[in-house]
């Protein structure tokens, strides 16, 4: 349509050759001007997404579906498809779920046998410095990978050392 409003071609003219009605072309015209309602009240609910996204430290983690949700708590009458159009259209989307670790952090060599297990499952000591617990958790994050190592003594509440 833009093409009719560069050239200095009849309207009349150029729409017939493109077997375009007329009502379309105006109808185009009319709302290159002024936006529609449907877009006023798009542009109130992404307003309002913006408010919900930015209200707290984790807010801006939330997808569509929590945006929805919170919308529907402060009396916003929107669906859920659309609230997901309006984040979708400008770039909002929460953060990635995390799926589940593919593959371990150890080669294992199925000839080797396992280690004996001198305390028998009883993590608990009498006295400090009988038996120390260790742990080591593989943690992802967004910047990569993060490994907490911590050690425990069976006898005391507490973790004695995280590294």
């Amino acid at each position: 349509m833009s093409f009719i409003e560069v050239h200095d071609f009849p309207v009349d003219l150029v729409l017939r050759v493109l077997a375009i009605p007329s009502s379309t072309y105006y109808g185009w015209r009319a709302r290159a001007v002024a936006p529609s309602r449907r877009q006023l009240k798009d542009a109130d609910l992404l307003e309002k997404i913006l408010k919900i996204r930015s209200s707290h430290e984790f807010a801006a983690t939330y997808g569509s579906p929590r945006v929805w949700l919170e919308l529907k708590r402060q009396g916003v009458r929107c669906g859920r498809k659309r609230a997901e159009r309006i984040m979708r259209a400008n770039g909002l989307q929460g953060a990635p779920l995390r799926k589940g670790w593919k593959g371990g952090s150890t080669v294992q060599n199925p000839a080797h046998t396992a280690a004996p297990d001198l305390v028998e499952r009883d993590f608990t000591a009498g006295a400090p410095n009988r038996l120390w617990v260790a742990d080591l958790t593989r943690i992802p994050t967004s910047e990569g990978v993060l490994w907490l190592a911590s050690v425990r003594d069976g006898a005391l509440e507490g973790i004695r050392s995280v590294t």
